[in-house]
């Protein structure tokens, strides 16, 4: 305490900047919102397969070079919350069902192609829904403007 020369007395107050402490709360606030978004997608294990050697009929290719589906595999349309399959429209609650007839049939693949509409967690539900049913080999393919 100090002396003033009007003879008040004061005590001597010491202000805490609280601008670096906010600067910091935000940026852990950023980092942890960043990581959290990234973390259960990096958990899904995803291959690629060799293509094969040369294009023609039972290989895989057409003989334009664009990838076809091969016999005994499924081809899913993914759009926002739903899966097409066959012509057909199916709400993401009958993935266990479906996946349950394609391993029935003996499909032992996959070509799943994403609309523009469809979410990142609707493509996550369905790989994680194929991979619990055993399925081994899963394409992934984008749809075209339109």
């Amino acid at each position: 305490m100090t002396n003033f020369p009007g003879g008040e007395r004061s005590m001597r107050r010491y202000r805490l900047p609280l601008t670096p402490m906010a600067d910091v709360m935000f940026q852990l606030l950023v980092f942890f919102m960043l990581a959290s978004i990234s973390v259960p997608y990096s958990l899904l294990p995803l291959r690629s397969a060799a293509a094969p050697a040369t294009a023609g009929p039972g290989t895989g290719q057409a003989e334009d070079g664009l990838s076809v589906a091969a016999p005994g595999t499924a081809i899913w349309t993914v759009e926002a919350g739903a899966l097409r399959a066959g012509g057909q429209r199916f709400e993401l609650d009958r993935l266990p069902g479906l996946v349950a007839a394609l391993a029935n049939s003996g499909t032992t693949a996959v070509l799943l192609i994403t609309r523009t509409d469809a979410q990142v967690q609707d493509l996550t539900t369905v790989l994680e829904a194929l991979q619990a049913g055993g399925i081994a080999s899963i394409q992934l393919a984008t749809a075209g403007p339109g």
